[in-house]
C-alpha cells in the first residue's frame, strides 16, 4: 500500500498542470501526422453488466468514429463484467501494455488514482470547447466523475440509477392500481402483501443483495437520509444509528412480512425472477431497462424508488479513464474517440440501446431520444431520479471496503449477526483499512 502525504500529492499534481498544456499539444501535433495508413492506435476495453447483445451496439459505434477519424485505429476489447474488467486491466497494466482507455466502474477512482494508473482528463484537454465538454454531464454523475478538488478524472458513460419495475398484470390481477408504484416504504410493504397474497406470485418483492448489495443498501441508506462516505473517500459512517435502521427495515420485508426472499437473493437472476411472473416488484439498474422491455411477457412500470424519510438512489455504473502509461497522442486519440461517444447523438443511441442514463442534459433533447421517451416515457425515469441522487459508495481501498461491507450486509441478511453488530463490526474493520488515508 502507497501512502503519500498531502503536500507530495499536491506537488505531483502541480508539476502535471504545469506541463500538461505542452504534452497535450505535442499529442495532438502528433495525431494531426497521423494517416489512415498510419494511424494512432489505441485499446480500449469495456464490461457489459446487463443484458442485451451489446458487444454489436459498441463495435458498430466504434466503426462509426474510425470512419470519421481514420487516423485512429481502435481496437475494442470486451472485457467481461466490471470486475473482470478490473482485473484484465490490472494485469495488462502490470505487464506493461495497459489498454489506452477503459470503462471501469466510476467508484475505482481513487484507487487507481492511488495506484499512479490514471490521469485527470483536464491534463489532456487544449482548448475551450474541450473544458466546455467536460462541464457538459449531469452534475449527480460527476460528483464519482471528479475528485474534492475538482479535478476531472472520469467520463460518464453506461451510468444509471436504480428504479423499481413492477408487474401492472399482477397488480392488477390483486385489485391494485396497474399505474401506480410504491411511493413510500409502508406502501412497498402494503402492495407486496396484497399482491402476494391475491395472485401466483412467489413473492412481494425482491432487492438483490449479491454482486452489488452495497449498493441497493446505500438506495436503503440514501432513503433514510444518510450520508455513508466522506467526499474525498477517506471515511465511511456505517455504524450511525439510521444507517443500522435502513438495514433492519431490509430485513423486516422477509422476517417480519413475510413478502421477500430470506437468505440471499442473486444479482443475476433477480430480473429473470420478475420476467417469469416470481416476484410482482424488484430493484435493479436501470440499465436493465432494454432486457426487460424486449423480453417482458406482461405490461410493466417503472418508478423512482419509493421514500423512507426521503426520496433518493445512488448513481451507479461506469465511466471512462484514461491511463497514465500511455503516450501523449493515445491520450489524445483516447479523449477524441470518448467525446465522440459522449457526444448527444451517440450518447442517445447508447441509452436507447442498453437503458443506461445518456450522461449529458443535450442527448436528452436529440430527436431520437425524444422520438423515443415520447413512445417510452419509462426511460425517463432514471433521469429524473438525478434530482435525488447521490454519489455511490466510492473509497480508497475500495475492493476491501466493499468486501468488509458486503460481508457485514450478508451475514445479517443470513442472521449470523444482529444488524447493528453488522454495521458496527464493518466500521471498525473500515477505520483500520481507512485511516491510512486521512490527515
Amino acid at each position: 500500500m502507497r501512502i503519500r502525504p498531502t503536500s507530495t500529492v499536491a506537488a505531483v499534481a502541480a508539476l502535471a498542470l504545469l506541463t500538461a498544456a505542452c504534452g497535450s499539444d505535442d499529442g495532438e501535433s502528433a495525431l494531426e501526422e497521423a494517416t489512415a495508413d498510419n494511424p494512432i492506435e489505441i485499446t480500449m476495453y469495456y464490461p457489459i453488466a446487463v443484458g442485451g447483445p451489446l458487444q454489436e451496439v459498441v463495435d458498430g459505434l466504434i466503426d462509426d468514429f474510425m470512419a470519421e477519424n481514420p487516423e485512429i485505429a481502435v481496437q475494442a476489447v470486451y472485457s467481461g463484467n466490471y470486475d473482470e474488467t478490473m482485473v484484465s486491466v490490472q494485469t495488462a497494466v502490470d505487464g506493461g501494455d495497459a489498454p489506452v482507455t477503459s470503462v471501469l466502474l466510476s467508484t475505482e477512482m481513487f484507487q487507481l488514482i492511488d495506484d499512479d494508473m490514471i490521469v485527470p482528463f483536464d491534463d489532456v484537454v487544449t482548448n475551450d470547447d474541450e473544458r466546455e465538454w467536460l462541464d457538459s454531464f449531469y452534475d449527480a454523475f460527476m460528483a464519482n466523475s471528479r475528485d474534492h478538488e475538482g479535478r476531472t478524472w472520469g467520463i460518464p458513460f453506461q451510468r444509471s440509477t436504480i428504479v423499481q419495475y413492477w408487474n401492472k398484470d399482477l397488480f392488477e390481477e390483486a385489485g391494485l392500481d396497474p399505474d401506480h408504484a410504491p411511493q413510500t416504504w409502508d406502501e412497498l410493504v402494503e402492495i407486496a402483501q396484497q399482491v402476494q397474497q391475491e395472485t401466483g406470485a412467489r413473492w412481494g418483492v425482491q432487492i438483490p443483495s449479491s454482486g452489488f448489495p452495497y449498493w441497493l443498501f446505500q438506495a436503503l441508506t440514501t432513503q433514510n437520509d444518510v450520508e455513508i462516505v466522506s467526499a474525498d473517500g477517506t471515511e465511511v459512517y456505517f455504524d450511525q444509528p439510521a444507517v443500522v435502521e435502513a438495514l433492519e427495515f431490509w430485513l423486516s420485508l422477509s422476517a417480519d412480512h413475510g413478502v421477500h426472499p430470506s437468505g440471499i437473493v442473486d444479482w443475476g437472476t433477480t430480473p429473470e425472477d420478475f420476467l417469469q411472473g416470481q416476484t410482482a416488484m424488484i430493484w435493479t439498474t436501470t440499465g436493465n431497462l432494454t432486457n426487460v422491455r424486449d423480453n417482458a411477457t406482461f405490461d410493466f412500470g417503472v418508478d423512482m424508488l419509493p421514500e423512507g424519510v426521503r426520496r433518493g438512489s445512488p448513481t451507479g455504473g461506469g465511466n471512462f479513464f484514461l491511463f497514465a502509461d500511455a503516450s501523449e497522442a493515445e491520450q489524445v486519440a483516447a479523449m477524441r474517440l470518448i467525446r465522440y461517444l459522449t457526444q448527444p447523438e451517440q450518447a442517445a443511441e447508447w441509452g436507447i440501446a442498453t437503458g443506461y442514463v445518456a450522461p449529458l442534459p443535450e442527448a436528452w433533447e436529440t430527436a431520437a431520444m425524444e422520438e423515443y421517451v415520447s413512445g417510452f416515457p419509462e426511460a425517463a425515469v432514471a433521469r429524473d431520479q438525478l434530482d435525488y441522487a447521490v454519489r455511490e459508495l466510492s473509497t480508497y481501498a475500495r475492493g476491501q471496503i466493499y468486501e468488509i461491507l458486503n460481508d457485514a450486509l450478508q451475514g445479517a441478511i443470513v442472521g449470523d449477526m444482529t444488524p447493528e453488530e453488522a454495521m458496527r463490526h464493518a466500521q471498525e474493520q473500515a477505520d483500520n483499512v481507512l485511516g491510512v488515508y486521512q490527515n
